[in-house]
């Protein structure tokens, strides 16, 4: 029988560095980039990785004009191109007046000028700019009630784009007729280009009455201002109009790249790998559970091969937030496949956001040991009530099972790991 290993949260963490290292903008950004076009060149972008990649295209194209939103803490030193920290997940005045800023800096351009859009996740957040008719509180009421509905990545963004006067194709139409490049870095399951940041440089088919639609399926009480403002055209771009024909784009960066990086490590250390897919979706505590039963299922069948199997998963979970704990769909994911596994020998769970930061708090992830629960029961956290109130964040400071990186400085979205061993 194959003895424990020694470190496996160290393994594990091991892993996760190196899907977070083969989506870092700088190794990824200058091999997608064209030569430098003649003429005047204006770099625009946002998300979380927006400012790294940024740097990486001074690093290859020398200074540029131009202007870049990020996350609090997430910025880069640029020589030309001016870095703006918001606010994320919910927008802030900083973002809505950077916003502003950087439809001026792309507004009455030539056909003979070139933009270069930086685009990643997290920039529905950072790109705000309310419709006509509407307010920043406006924005934040809605985006707030959508991140604790458990509503899905793409019908969150699909209200986002019809609220908006930069998103669903809008910023490319204010490039119009400058040619367009937009570089993107995937933080959505299937790597949809429209759905990353909420597509601001790409048409999209959806109509008003779909966002509406949205608003209702999950009980958002939105203002009078937003459902007067859905109920007629808000100007979202249609894939063929001709303000887009100027556009290119290439994923530079995406989960699947991220996964496959981490696998090869794992292989490379002799184990067993499964990758059940990069692009799951679906409540956080719902797939944990999941996922640990699978591992129960397979924990003989390991034991009879002699050789460790690490499971692994990307995509992005959603909370439903019914309690008031300090929570993120990766803590939530690995306490509730804790609560499954309850114990069971050689079965340790990592689940980490690869920006660095689930859900609203500035910790990565969490992972979750065979002597997790009985370490918590033991100081008197009950695993099951900390799930209940969203509390998992609190629960694993408590049981010292917190991942904390810092900002990664890119967003290929979650990172998932189950390692039975032999």
């Amino acid at each position: 029988m194959a003895s424990p290993l020694p470190d496996a949260q160290g393994f594990l963490t091991g892993l996760f560095r190196l899907a977070v290292a083969a989506a870092d903008p700088m190794r990824v950004v200058s091999k997608n980039l064209p030569d430098r076009p003649e003429g005047r060149v204006i770099v625009v972008g946002a998300g979380k990785a927006s400012a790294r990649m940024a740097e990486a295209v001074e690093a290859a194209w020398g200074p540029c004009e131009g202007l870049v939103l990020t996350r609090y803490g997430y910025w880069r030193p640029c020589t030309g191109i001016e870095i703006v920290e918001a606010a994320h997940p919910v927008p802030d005045l900083a973002g809505e007046a950077a916003t502003m800023r950087l439809l001026d800096r792309v507004s009455g351009l030539g056909s003979d000028d070139f933009v270069l859009a930086l685009i990643s996740g997290g920039g529905s957040a950072l790109l705000c700019a309310p419709a006509d008719g509407l307010t920043l509180a406006d924005k934040i009421g809605v985006h707030s009630a959508l991140l604790a509905s458990g509503a899905p990545i793409g019908e969150m963004n699909l209200v986002r784009k019809h609220l908006s006067r930069v998103k669903g194709g809008r910023l490319a139409a204010a490039c119009y007729p400058a040619r367009l490049l937009t570089l993107l870095v995937s933080d959505v399951p299937g790597d949809e280009p429209s759905q990353i940041a909420s597509g601001p440089t790409f048409g999209d088919t959806s109509h008003p009455q779909d966002a509406m639609a949205v608003l209702d399926r999950y009980g958002i009480d939105s203002s009078a201002a937003v459902r007067a403002h859905l109920q007629g055209p808000t100007g979202v771009v249609a894939p063929g109009d001709p303000r887009l024909a100027h556009t290119r784009w290439r994923t530079i960066a995406a989960p699947s790249q991220s996964l496959a990086a981490a696998a090869a490590g794992a292989r490379e250390a002799g184990f067993d790998v499964r990758i059940l897919g990069d692009d799951l979706e679906g409540e956080a505590r719902e797939l944990g559970a999941d996922h640990a039963r699978m591992a129960l299922s397979l924990r003989t069948e390991v034991k009879g091969s002699g050789k460790t199997l690490l499971l692994l998963s990307g995509g992005e979970c959603t909370v439903t937030r019914n309690g008031n704990g300090i929570g993120g769909p990766n803590a939530e994911f690995a306490l509730a496949a804790a609560i499954v596994l309850d114990g069971e020998p050689g079965i340790h769970v990592l689940a980490c956001d690869t920006d660095g930061v689930d859900g609203a708090a500035d910790v990565a992830g969490a992972y979750a040991a065979p002597d997790t629960l009985g370490t918590a029961r033991n100081v008197g956290v009950d695993p099951e009530v900390s799930l209940r109130n969203n509390d998992a964040h609190s629960f694993f400071a408590t049981v010292g099972g917190q991942i904390v990186t810092g900002p990664t400085l890119t967003n290929v979205n979650d990172f998932r790991a189950i390692l039975i061993e032999a």
